[in-house]
């Protein structure tokens, strides 16, 4: 039984290294997931039409589904981005412990509390979107979070000095609820207009306000955990909030801010 999975895994391990395209994964991490994505689909649409019958094949190959054949190009340049990226945060975690400059163990279970509350609103959020979310927009949501975990490592790489994180002054000024899409004070028109938090809060508010009043309730509190539960969703707000406007925005409608990788 275990040797007939070698078989399998070997080709699962080749289809990996074929989607790639013939780069490293620092080359592909060079470029935004956007543009890898339609380097990608360029690639496989010249391939498609260089052999009519590969797309049968590919559906032998364990490769992930999705609803549409014309997502499986995206979806495996999803997949590939995200085991690059997966993989320069494993070695960047490496390089930090062996220099002993990585999170102490309650950082690092601050973070998974963090993980885990996030994951927690995702899977909320997703049961009540409307449309549900399709296979691209659930790998878009993974990597996002690789993104923050990345982040999160990447904060140790160059020991800052005292009082780094942004929000940190901030957060004693901010409302008590970090969650709230208004405030009772108004702050001036222009700040309402630029400023990048107040305008995410606004439009997070927004697709709040649509949902039915119980749907409201509970993906409302599963969001404010993401702060109450680890200080680390300080750090890193207005990510947080453009996230969830990405899980709760409907796909038909114009994205608030594209993805930030």
């Amino acid at each position: 039984m275990h040797g007939s999975l070698l078989p399998q895994h070997a080709a699962q391990k080749q289809t990996a290294v074929a989607d790639q395209l013939g780069l490293t994964c620092a080359q592909i991490l060079q470029m935004t997931s956007t543009e890898w994505i339609a380097h990608f689909n360029t690639a496989a649409n010249q391939a498609k039409h260089a052999s009519p019958g590969a797309s049968d094949s590919a559906r032998s190959t364990g490769e992930p589904s999705a609803e549409t054949p014309d997502a499986q190009p995206t979806l495996r340049a999803l997949t590939a981005y995200g085991k690059c990226y997966d993989a320069r945060t494993d070695r960047l975690a490496a390089s930090l412990a062996k220099t002993g400059k990585g999170p102490l163990l309650g950082a690092r279970g601050d973070f998974r509390d963090f993980e885990a509350a996030l994951n927690n609103f995702t899977a909320k959020a997703f049961s009540v979107a409307q449309p549900p979310s399709d296979a691209v927009k659930t790998a878009y949501a993974a990597l996002y979070e690789k993104q923050l975990r990345y982040s999160f490592y990447q904060s140790y790489e160059h020991k800052p000095v005292k009082e780094t994180v942004p929000s940190a002054k901030a957060a004693s000024a901010a409302p008590a609820d970090p969650v709230g899409p208004a405030t009772n004070v108004q702050p001036p028109v222009a700040a309402r207009i630029t400023d990048p938090l107040s305008l995410a809060k606004n439009r997070f508010g927004e697709l709040l306000e649509a949902l039915p009043e119980d749907e409201r309730h509970e993906i409302h509190l599963a969001f404010g955990e993401i702060f109450e539960k680890s200080s680390i969703g300080e750090q890193w707000k207005l990510e947080i909030y453009r996230y969830a406007i990405f899980v709760l925005e409907s796909p038909k409608s114009t994205p608030f801010s594209p993805p930030p990788f």
